[in-house]
């Protein structure tokens, strides 16, 4: 069990205690309880707000219960003292011997040092990326392909079963558009001057390999056809095509779908009907008339009856059509049976969306909420825009026009890593720029430079040992000649554990590289600390067990760095070029 899962545990056997004595009421929700490292070092290592939150509704005075824990927690081996601070926030100070124990524990654990059985095998779906399958991916689409995939292997950290799904939109009126774009090349393969592409059509290159493999397969049999000979299976083709070069960016990034889902399936296999019709049995959809919409009226608009999800009964502004007065499925409708899909085989529910679509969020919850009766846990997690900056000018994107720079382009330049780490330097729904400059320039002020560069001195200490002729200890060295500036190293790793559950609980894998970026800190402080005083360097050549005592330190910061690292699809360097 890790420091802060024990301390956790004590708190828990402290409450009960104290529940036993008449002191605490029984059933008491404890569920706001912490056990945290104080926001000011200076107040000790450890802080609870147990009194705080469980003095009201136990009819206590905080101070006066803060007390009365405090007394059983100094009562603990472990603890050197206790204050109670304020109104009634606890404080404790660990007796040293229990951060030596605690970086013993680490080496012990290894690799499994931070991950946990909490998530108890729940299955998690996590929808990412599902960008429309018109074109290789930009890095429009970039960020919330990390963040997605970040999130998932987070959640697995900590014992969740997690599905990473890729919504297909192959059902709309772009995979037509799509299919158009590619017939003119597939012309154009069989030596037709197309001339310049028709305003409304895609205009980009990667069609043109589409539609020389078209015409390969199938010569000029569809060059003059009528549309309707051909739309169908251009579309079906086009859509395959693109998907094979959207999978193949992705595993650039080290991205991988598990289950690739289909709008057109879905929609052939009568899933929204299947939806609307449990709906209604539960009378949560009913036909109707909306409002007229607010200001001038549209020479179109007409009052029409339709289908619609009573979504304000669950917290929207307005109930939601299903349907158009056409017949086909807004695109709300086709969303509401894709999440009653995904719910059927999953526990808990995760869609990283563009901020764009912010505005539709309320309606989806509502949707969920209704379809799972309320037990199914909906995150929708909103990834705002990257901006691309080269020479400090805004790289622009469109898809549609053509000119716009891929995600592929971008791993090329600067590679995997440090794409997928700076895309996590900042929570997800605040707006980043990526310049391209700046993410490999190599400064404390890059991240990506700054978390590797520690893991590579890390990995450096064993070469400088053996210079000195000096092996790591075979078993645990001698941790009482770590004092307590090193101790504090110590520190910063045993909250590692607390920092991957805290961010798989938020569903901000971002938190992950916050935390990487203050022990790197951390580190670099005490190797710049070596720099100017030598008895403060890692490797002592007059001194082994001092050396083996600091090296098996090193080695702890080196192996957490490897673990957050792995969390982010990130490899731990050992040498910077």
């Amino acid at each position: 069990m890790t420091l802060y899962a024990q301390f956790a545990a004590h708190l828990d056997s402290i409450l009960d205690a104290l529940v036993a004595e008449g002191t605490l009421p029984d059933g008491l929700n404890r569920r706001a309880v912490t056990v945290e490292p104080p926001r000011d070092a200076s107040h000790g290592d450890l802080a609870t707000n147990a009194a705080m939150v469980l003095a009201k509704p136990s009819g206590t005075n905080p101070r006066a219960l803060a007390e009365a824990i405090a007394a059983k927690l100094g009562a603990l081996n472990e603890v050197a003292s206790v204050a109670v601070a304020g109104p009634g926030f606890i404080n404790l100070t660990l007796k040293e011997d229990r951060w030596r124990d605690e970086l013993a524990a680490i080496h012990a654990a290894g690799d499994d040092y931070g991950r946990s059985d909490v998530g108890a095998g729940v299955t998690v779906n996590v929808e990412y990326v599902s960008a429309n399958p018109t074109g290789p991916m930009h890095m429009g689409h970039c960020r919330g392909a990390v963040v997605g995939d970040a999130l998932s292997s987070l959640l697995e950290h900590i014992g969740h079963r997690v599905i990473r799904e890729y919504y297909v939109n192959d059902a709309g009126g772009q995979v037509d558009v799509l299919a158009r774009s590619v017939h003119l090349r597939y012309r154009e393969a069989l030596g037709e001057d197309a001339g310049e592409v028709p305003e409304g059509l895609y205009p980009g290159d990667y069609l043109i390999p589409v539609g020389q493999m078209l015409a390969a397969d199938y010569g000029d049999r569809y060059a003059a056809a009528p549309e309707g000979e051909w739309l169908p299976l251009f579309r079906t083709r086009a859509v395959a095509a693109m998907l094979d070069l959207i999978k193949a960016d992705l595993a650039l990034l080290g991205i991988h779908h598990d289950l690739f889902s289909s709008e057109a399936e879905l929609q052939a296999a009568g899933k929204p009907e299947e939806a609307e019709a449990w709906l209604r049995a539960r009378d949560l959809i009913y036909d109707g008339v909306l409002e007229a919409p607010k200001g001038e009226l549209p020479d179109d608009w007409e009052p029409v009856e339709l289908p619609l999800f009573r979504s304000t009964k669950f917290g929207d502004d307005q109930d939601r059509p299903i349907k158009k007065s056409n017949g086909q499925w807004t695109y709300f409708g086709a969303d509401l049976a894709y999440h009653f899909q995904k719910a059927q085989s999953a526990d808990q529910l995760i869609d990283i969306w563009g901020a764009d679509h912010a505005g539709t969020v309320k309606r989806i919850v509502a949707a969920v909420e209704a379809l799972t009766e309320g037990k199914t846990r909906f995150d929708v997690k909103l990834i705002q825009m990257v901006r691309l900056l080269r020479a400090g000018e805004p790289v622009k994107m469109s898809k549609r026009s053509g000119n716009f720079v891929t995600l592929a382009d971008v791993v090329r330049e600067v590679g995997k890593d440090v794409v997928r780490f700076t895309m996590l330097t900042r929570k997800a729904d605040a707006q980043m720029d990526f310049d391209f400059a700046k993410v490999v320039e190599a400064s404390k002020d890059n991240p990506v430079f700054y978390v590797q560069y520690a893991h590579a001195r890390v990995h450096s200490l064993r070469r400088r040992a053996a210079e000195a002729g000096i092996a790591p200890a075979t078993a645990t060295p001698d941790l009482s000649r770590l004092d307590t500036a090193e101790l504090s190293l110590v520190k910063r790793l045993a909250q590692f554990p607390r920092v991957v559950d805290g961010a798989a609980q938020a569903r901000e894998p971002h938190r992950i590289a916050f935390y990487l970026y203050d022990l790197a800190a951390d580190f670099h402080g005490a190797w710049n600390a070596g720099n100017d005083d030598p008895s403060r360097r890692t490797v002592i050549a007059g001194d082994v067990s001092l050396t083996q005592a600091r090296l098996y330190l090193a080695d702890a910061i080196g192996q957490i760095i490897r673990s957050g690292l792995r969390i982010m699809g990130v490899e731990a360097v050992e040498e910077m070029k």
